[in-house]
């Protein structure tokens, strides 16, 4: 029997010849969510959906880079040849090896991920043990908000839980609405930096910035190895270099959001 294939041979051509003349580079470099468009008689169409709209889609990160496969070409037998399937052990995106193929670009959270106890859980087989799509969905790449994030933890730790730790789920609760109040003001100054005419001032204001920046990244890849006095406390000289620099802002004439 011969191979299937996504479309007729004239098909083929006439999409492969709109694809060159209409897709940006980075768009030709994956057709696998073209082809899966085009036939919605794909597995998990939701899936689909929800990488296009994710921040994974809109770099350009396509299937193959978590499935395996051949992005390049739109034959089915070709494209699938090499691709993931089933949910055993050798699959890249089964919840056990979700933090190494994740890992492969998020180095950072991968890294301090292994040193958490939930990572080890994953790694025996504990089927509670959270993975990366507990907190960021299948595809979708988001965060869980606060409550959303104190929810999901409290489904171990919850009262009346096996592994009842309560004050866990409201930590974090609270450690990631700081982490989004102090990303939310520092988001706010960017673009008043920016418009900073004098190039020397606004080359300071920059590294004030950046000092605050830096932190505030690192209190967040600390959170994914859930040891809460170290996000606290990056998050901490975050918060103080961000509002300093939200000062400084106002004392040179330059209105912050919501202050």
């Amino acid at each position: 029997m011969a191979a299937p294939r996504c479309f007729s041979a004239v098909c083929l051509a006439a999409f492969t010849a709109l694809l060159t003349m209409v897709a940006p580079a980075s768009a030709q470099q994956s057709l696998c969510a073209d082809c899966h468009f085009a036939n919605a008689g794909g597995p998990n169409p939701r899936h689909l959906h929800e990488w296009d709209l994710s921040a994974h889609g809109r770099a350009g990160i396509g299937c193959e880079a978590c499935h395996g496969g051949n992005p390049k070409t739109v034959d089915a037998f070709r494209a699938h040849q090499t691709i993931g399937r089933g949910r055993g052990l050798e699959n890249p995106v089964n919840r056990r090896n979700l933090p190494a193929t994740c890992g492969k670009c998020h180095s950072g959270p991968y890294t301090e991920f292994r040193t958490s106890k939930h990572y080890l859980l994953l790694r025996n087989g504990d089927t509670a043990a959270p993975s990366c799509s507990t907190c960021h969905g299948d595809v979708a790449a988001y965060l869980l908000s606060p409550k959303g994030l104190e929810s999901e933890c409290n489904n171990c730790h919850g009262r009346g839980k096996p592994r009842e730790r309560v004050e866990y789920a409201a930590n974090a609760r609270i450690l990631l609405q700081r982490t989004r109040d102090t990303r939310a003001l520092l988001d706010g100054v960017r673009p008043l930096i920016r418009r900073v005419k004098d190039a020397p001032l606004r080359a300071s204001l920059q590294y004030d910035y950046d000092q605050a920046d830096v932190p505030l990244k690192e209190a967040a890849h600390a959170g994914h190895s859930f040891v809460f006095d170290k996000v606290e406390e990056r998050l901490g000289v975050a918060m103080t270099r961000a509002e300093a620099l939200s000062d400084r802002l106002a004392n040179l004439g330059v209105r912050t959001p919501g202050r």
